[in-house]
């Protein structure tokens, strides 16, 4: 993000209302999330344990020795003593390395053998609180987790790409029959940059039943969108740096979908990403 930028954003929000800040190490601005909650604190409009942070194990950083290190890096750059959520991003990993994206000369990415089970034994080293979650796990890949033997903290949420295009029915029902909460990404769709974005999906927000719902309600297509989501059972985690966009997003608890209305959401799943992750 461009400097100062998501440090306007997280106070913003924080004066808003937001509560849940969800951040990554590879997102290069934890610093700016950590200098916003420290002036929010300084001004006494919140306490650090108002503040719901949710940091990220990096793909080049599975190997058991390094979680430790890590998360005390992540910690250093927030100013924070602790997070609240610490996932791992992506279930595979990179070469271990200063590059963060490691390549070989051909240009293509440099893999790394890696094994959940024992990533997330490290993990269970840090825990005094069960707050260990996993990111764009599949349900082979929890079950892996979850059938640990000698498991001691199983995984509480599950972070995965979830919207009214891709509704992940099957996932939220396992997930709800093992206490597992889904916190959706890109609960808005996301932006179109066909670098890493499946273009071929109509936007989102441009959907004629959203928009038609919204205007029952006097709410925008993205207001709508998030209400669907946490009606659902799903916590949404939505991005902007738009000051207003940012309220907006925010103004989802002064109405209710019908089941009608829900059910004609839930009919435009496509099955279809936009974040591939193609890598």
């Amino acid at each position: 993000t461009p400097k100062g930028s998501c440090l306007e954003s997280v106070k913003v929000a924080i004066d808003t209302g937001y509560r849940h800040i969800d951040g990554a190490f590879v997102y290069f601005n934890e610093h700016e999330v950590g200098q916003a909650i420290q002036e929010k604190i300084a001004e006494g409009r919140i306490k650090r344990e108002d503040i719901f942070y949710c940091g990220k194990l990096w793909n080049t950083c599975h190997p058991p020795e390094l979680v430790r290190p890590t998360l005390e890096k992540t910690l250093k750059i927030l100013q924070l003593d602790y997070v609240d959520l610490y996932i791992i991003e992506l279930p595979m990993a990179f070469k271990p390395g200063d590059a963060i994206y490691p390549r070989d000369e051909n240009g293509k990415f440099i893999y790394h053998e890696t094994d959940l089970c024992a990533t997330w034994e490290a993990w269970q080293s840090l825990l005094e609180d069960p707050i260990s979650t996993a990111s764009n796990f599949n349900r082979r890949q929890l079950e892996m987790i979850l059938n640990k033997p000698g498991l001691k903290y199983k995984p509480v949420s599950n972070q995965v790409e979830c919207h009214p295009y891709f509704t992940q029915p099957k996932l939220l029902e396992f997930c709800r029959q093992h206490d597992i909460v889904i916190v959706g990404y890109s609960p808005l769709g996301t932006s179109r940059d066909e670098t890493w974005v499946n273009v071929s999906s109509p936007p989102l927000l441009k959907d004629p039943v959203l928009n038609a719902i919204g205007k029952k309600y006097n709410k925008t297509a993205a207001q709508v969108a998030l209400r669907f989501s946490i009606q659902r059972g799903v916590v949404v985690i939505p991005k902007s740096f738009n000051p207003q966009r940012i309220r907006e997003n925010f103004q989802i608890f002064d109405f209710s979908l019908t089941e009608k209305e829900m059910k004609e959401i839930e009919a435009l799943n496509k099955n279809v990403r936009y974040v591939e992750l193609l890598m």
